[in-house]
């Protein structure tokens, strides 16, 4: 009797013409996975007798042609973007991720850390949780000798490979944008300053605010989780204040679309009474009115060479590999929402 080769989920994803991510996640009842392609794929899983038993293989073999990958939240286009290029880059080298989600709360990060590691994951790919102060998580994965390479958010002190954008140069661009369409009040919805990426964004706001001889003023900057209802939150305090801002500059777009809504909802002006710019570049910020500027991550760029880096510690694991820290430049895009001189010309 001949044996039949062993199924995969690539083989699930071939039949149903998904990615092998998406069965992946249906797999381990994701809840981003809808019911009926969850059906889908363990039907498909059932007739081509699929029958996972990774950890196993990876104690046999000590590799499990694994990745695990840890994210704030998938339901940004950022980091969708960032997994679908990843697993473009790992997936033509024979690696298979997982991906885990934070949900920006540090202890279902570490439960997550626990997990992959318990999996016998060849390395791990993150990218911090916004409540995440204390590394010694990330540490762990360090000492067992697992290759740990940070994407967008990641502290320094943790000496490992890195991939994200100029930050402070972020806020720089978007700042000098708002002042060049002559705002002078500008408000500021930030990340928590705990955290490098958004710590750099408002060092970017304030000492861009000096260079231009405006004042910083305390009340103009609000920390927040950056989503949709803080940026709600954020803007109905702005619009209390005895001088509103004439600019909003929000350290992520569905803060700033909250924002957007609440000005809108008050009937201000976008942007001839309050200038608005977001981060990020979601999809929604091109198609609504008025167009949300933002800035660009390059989110292809830091997900391909994430998983490069990756690829780079295992593949020489017998040399000292220099670490790499890669900064990319963002691109400022310029839409309706801070476009000011069009409409005063």
């Amino acid at each position: 009797m001949v044996n039949k080769k062993k199924s995969t989920i690539k083989d699930i994803a071939n039949v149903l013409g998904i990615s092998p991510s998406a069965v992946s996640r249906a797999l381990s009842d994701h809840p981003r996975i809808s019911d009926k392609t969850k059906i889908a794929v363990r039907q498909v899983a059932e007739n081509l007798n699929y029958q996972p038993n990774h950890l196993a293989s990876a104690l046999r073999k000590g590799k499990s042609n694994l990745v695990g990958v840890i994210v704030p939240r998938n339901n940004s286009n950022f980091f969708s973007s960032v997994l679908e290029k990843m697993e473009e880059v790992l997936d033509k080298n024979g690696y298979q991720i997982i991906i885990t989600q934070s949900n920006e709360s540090y202890k279902k990060e570490c439960k997550s850390i626990d997990a992959l590691l318990f999996s016998q994951v060849d390395g791990i790919i993150a990218s911090m949780a916004n409540e995440t102060t204390n590394l010694e998580y990330y540490n762990k994965i360090k000492a067992k000798g697992v290759p740990l390479v940070l994407f967008d958010r990641g502290e320094n002190d943790l000496n490992v490979d890195y991939v994200g954008i100029d930050d402070y140069l972020s806020s720089q661009l978007v700042v000098e944008h708002l002042v060049s369409q002559g705002c002078k009040r500008i408000a500021h919805i930030a990340g928590f300053s705990h955290t490098r990426i958004y710590k750099n964004r408002i060092r970017g706001y304030i000492d861009t605010l000096k260079k231009y001889n405006l004042p910083f003023n305390e009340e103009l900057i609000i920390e927040s989780n950056l989503r949709l209802n803080d940026g709600r939150a954020v803007m109905k305090k702005l619009l209390k204040l005895k001088e509103r801002p004439d600019a909003v500059y929000a350290a992520g777009d569905y803060a700033a679309l909250g924002a957007l809504q609440v000005m809108q909802e008050n009937n201000v002006r976008v942007p001839e009474d309050i200038a608005l710019v977001g981060f990020s570049n979601e999809p929604f910020t091109s198609y609504i009115k008025p167009s949300i500027s933002t800035i660009d991550q390059h989110s292809d760029k830091i997900g391909k060479i994430a998983a490069e880096a990756f690829l780079n510690r295992i593949k020489h694991p017998e040399i000292e590999v220099k670490l790499n820290k890669i900064i990319l430049t963002p691109d400022l895009v310029i839409r309706e929402s801070s476009n000011r001189k069009k409409f005063n010309n």
